[in-house]
């Protein structure tokens, strides 16, 4: 549910910049396509109707589509899970116990998910009687002999065994299966044995019978029994556990306050189990035994968000224990699991991987869903964003606290830049009933968007109303199912203020505003002009949103101007009085607006902003509209912006640095790259030196091998000793190469990769599985480059090494995409050969990738598939 983002946030930050700086909407109107219809013997050509005609259609015929809550006829009260594994067959054998009662209406039968189940009992709990069901692959319903009633309590239990497969899932949620078993019988050398679950959307009926929606909430137990040296952990506390006269050992965990049953969790696995206190709460970490003396730096901060966020919200952490635990082949980032975690293994990392690389957003996140997600969670999913959208805001709020409030609104861009991106292909509402399909609600509307409307609605309430409000909200509804509703009402009890117009307009209308902002300056009756236009589409989205904007009114040498405007027009004019012409008038001075803003300052103003503007984004927005300037100005701002207090804005400045560059730039871009407090502007500056051929800064690079502590800086200055002394470089990357950091990883690769000597295939075989994420693909093209260059039998030998990866569904995707990519790359290059042995390679090579594009079942890497190899056909 997670991304993991680039260090400059480049092209995220282009592509905003880019979209604040459009003025107008470009519309395509596209060419009718023409069907034929058959009336007798008559064939006549018609356009087909436009989607707007068709909706207007859809008006008048039919009913626009409502996902509606789950409609609640029993209420689970208790589940009870007595769990057992063959790893061999992947099963889950189970004995559920669960207690009931009708929710308000007499109840004679209890419908229960239960997705590709085979049942041996069904029965009331301690009587053997059966009880009459019907079963139809995915839902059981249980005849209960006679009506009960909303006072009568009834208990049921059900031995089963559970075959979960995988069918689909989402953007965030790669798997359906619900219950993952990862390399059960020991075949992947260096692979862990493990079992863990994801049960978010409604995928923990895959491995239990429950009532699976979100509206839905129990109690439980998990009595797991497993072979002796694993550890198993679940949600809530573990009341024992017993080591086995056969060689196993069964936990018993047991949760008493209720939650939904999609954040039930296991996690098996041989782990190292790190421990902490948090107000008499354990506080658990959970790794692989090589990273034992890095867990608390994996799981930085956890016991100061806890505080802070208990601190802020008035609501203490409310749950007896926090857990946090990294797994193999994850389908997800992380996922809520009360009490328990679960983390994909891209977190889990040595110590030196994490400077500047921290894991805080993603553990923040996780964290935060504890009061929005698990104590209160949303009703339904078109009701998505009041978890997530909590959640991805307090990544904001966290940053903002510990790391400042620059860091915090950098952080911000990313999150406007994703949404901007996504609201490119599709919108839609914050609280989305007509869905199609319950798994694309985990998008940028109820992530990114969600959590950027909660931004602007602090701003407007204020700080002290904003966390008073969320205080009553976990309050008022802790323990129970909510929708938006519940949150305006908390908000409204706490400000006393009607705010239907915001939540209308941000929760349940879509879209956002495209705003056009000229200035003026009337000098006759000095006042300041401002004009703002709003230029959304009105046939997708509200021809005119409400906006409450600060506006900064700078005169030269003296502090702002503070005014406050209401928009509320689709063209709106203000005019403030003024004792002189302003150097800049500041639009938006809070900068919290999710708009799409073409805001046309001149380049004297963008100059005065950067210089004399409070915040980082009036910075940020300066030196990127303004790096394209050749005013000896601009020049002399860039050169400024080099001493910038944020690291971005440094790392932007040695971007902007060219070849017409002096002698001073060039000297302090090298004393950057020794000296900088930040690795990543260190990297950067090690990487403008490549781009410039700059050959000065080898013993630079030197010193940064052998001593810098960031392993992203080792790499780069690895990578610019290669180009500038290659003899160095190899031998610094032959004292390198048990190092399985992806940065040196890539680096080393690189040169040996250079060095076309076939010798150093091995190094690349023996770290196939240790290169993860976006890494995966130039790892294994300098693998693939080096093969061809040994000839077809080296490339035999890597197509033997890279056949089985595409194939096996354990691997990571990005793994499994990158081996395929391999493979077509070598296919591609082996085709125009004139030699006989090597076409055959090539059309051998051909069968494996069709193979490979019809057994695939992932959904975005069949997508990746169809893209790069759509000429290919099984």
């Amino acid at each position: 549910m997670m991304q993991k983002k680039n260090w400059l946030y480049a092209v995220a930050a282009a592509a905003l910049l880019a979209s604040c700086s459009t003025g107008q909407k470009v519309v395509v109107a596209p060419v009718p396509e023409y069907e034929f219809r058959q009336l007798d013997t008559m064939v006549v050509t018609a356009p087909k109707k436009s989607p707007a005609e068709n909706d207007s259609e859809k008006i008048l015929n039919e009913l626009p589509v409502y996902q509606s809550s789950h409609k609640r006829e029993n209420d689970l009260l208790h589940t009870r899970l007595d769990l057992r594994f063959d790893w061999e067959k992947e099963q889950v054998l189970g004995k559920a116990t669960l207690r009931l009662k009708p929710f308000f209406y007499p109840a004679e039968t209890v419908v229960l998910d239960a997705k590709g189940f085979a049942f041996h009992q069904v029965s009331f709990a301690g009587n053997p009687d059966p009880l009459k069901y019907e079963y139809d692959g995915e839902k059981l319903t249980v005849f209960l002999g006679r009506p009960f009633t909303r006072e009568e309590e009834y208990t049921l239990f059900i031995d089963y065994t559970a075959t979960p497969s995988e069918s689909g899932g989402s953007a965030a949620i790669t798997s359906d299966r619900g219950l993952f078993f990862i390399n059960p019988r020991g075949e992947e050398a260096g692979k862990p044995r493990q079992i863990w679950t994801q049960g978010e959307t409604e995928h923990n009926s895959r491995w239990f019978p429950t009532i699976d929606k979100p509206n839905e909430r129990c109690t439980q137990e998990m009595i797991v029994t497993v072979e002796q040296g694993l550890e198993v952990l679940s949600n809530g506390v573990l009341r024992s556990k017993k080591d086995n006269e056969d060689g196993t050992s069964t936990f018993h965990w047991e949760m008493d306050q209720p939650h939904a049953p999609y954040l039930f969790m296991l996690a098996i696995g041989d782990y190292a189990v790190a421990e902490e206190q948090w107000e008499g709460k354990p506080v658990l970490y959970y790794v692989e035994p090589e990273y034992e003396e890095d867990a608390r730096a994996i799981f930085s901060n956890t016991r100061e968000m806890l505080t802070f966020f208990s601190d802020k919200l008035g609501v203490k952490y409310p749950w007896p224990k926090y857990a946090q635990v990294v797994v193999r082949d994850y389908v997800s980032g992380a996922m809520e699991n009360t009490t328990s975690v679960i983390f994909s293994d891209f977190v889990q990392k040595h110590r030196r991987e994490l400077i500047d690389n921290h894991n805080e957003s993603i553990i923040a996140h996780e964290l935060f869903h504890h009061w929005f997600g698990d104590l209160v969670t949303c009703e339904s999913w078109a009701n998505l964003t009041m978890n997530e959208g909590f959640a991805n805001y307090s990544e904001y709020l966290w940053i903002e606290h510990q790391y400042g409030k620059e860091a915090a609104d950098y952080h911000l861009l990313s999150e406007w830049s994703g949404y901007f991106g996504s609201a490119r292909g599709d919108i839609h509402p914050l609280i989305h009933f007509g869905y199609e399909n319950k798994e694309d609600m985990f998008d940028a509307h109820s992530y990114n968007k969600g959590g950027a409307v909660l931004h602007m609605l602090r701003n407007y309430v204020g700080d002290e109303a904003f966390w008073a409000a969320l205080g009553k909200y976990l309050t008022d509804n802790a323990y129970t199912a909510v929708e938006a509703h519940n949150l305006r009402l908390a908000f409204e009890a706490v400000t006393g203020e009607d705010l239907n117009w915001f939540f209308n307009q941000w929760f349940f209308s879509q879209g956002h505003p495209r705003l056009n902002v000229t200035y003026g300056y009337d000098a006759e009756q000095r006042q300041v002009t401002l004009q703002v236009e709003q230029l959304q589409d009105p046939g997708t989205m509200p021809p005119i949103f409400q906006l409450p904007v600060a506006v900064d009114i700078y005169l030269d040498g003296k502090e702002p101007v503070r005014k406050k405007i209401w928009i509320d027009q689709r063209t709106q004019a203000f005019r403030f009085d003024v004792p002189e012409q302003p150097v800049l008038v500041n639009f938006d001075a809070d900068r919290v607006l999710l708009a799409e803003t073409q805001d046309n300052k001149t380049e004297e103003a963008l100059l005065y902003q950067y210089y004399h503007a409070p915040k980082f984004l009036d910075r940020y927005e300066a030196v990127l509209l303004l790096e394209n300037g050749a005013t000896s100005q601009v020049r002399k701002l860039m050169e400024d912006a080099l001493e910038d207090d944020f690291w971005a804005i440094r790392g932007i400045a040695v971007s902007n640095i060219d070849e017409s560059a002096g002698e001073a730039a060039l000297a302090r871009l090298k004393e950057m790259a020794a000296t900088d407090p930040r690795s990543q502007v260190r990297v950067a500056a090690f990487e403008k030196l490549m781009s410039l051929e700059d050959a000065g800064a080898i013993e630079q690079a030197k010193t940064a091998i052998q001593y810098d502590s960031a392993y992203n800086v080792i790499g780069a200055a690895l990578q610019y000793l290669s180009i500038n002394d290659g003899e160095a470089a190899l031998e610094y990357a032959k004292k390198l190469e048990t190092e399985t950091a992806d940065d040196l990883l890539l680096a080393v690769g690189e040169i040996y990769a250079a060095s076309g000597d076939p010798a150093y295939l091995s190094f690349f075989e023996k770290n196939l599985g240790n290169v993860g994420s976006f890494s995966a693909i130039y790892f294994l093209e300098q693998y693939q480059n080096l093969a061809m260059e040994g000839g077809l039998s080296a490339s035999r030998q890597a197509a033997g090494q890279l056949q089985p990866i595409a194939f096996d569904t354990g691997k990571s995707p990005w793994l499994r995409f990158s081996a395929t990519r391999a493979l077509n790359e070598m296919r591609r290059v082996y085709m125009d050969s004139s030699d006989l042995a090597e076409q055959e390679f090539s059309a051998g090579l051909l069968e494996i990738i069709k193979k490979i594009k019809a057994t695939e079942e992932n959904g975005q890497l069949k997508a990746y598939y169809e893209q790069m190899l759509p000429d290919i056909r099984p």
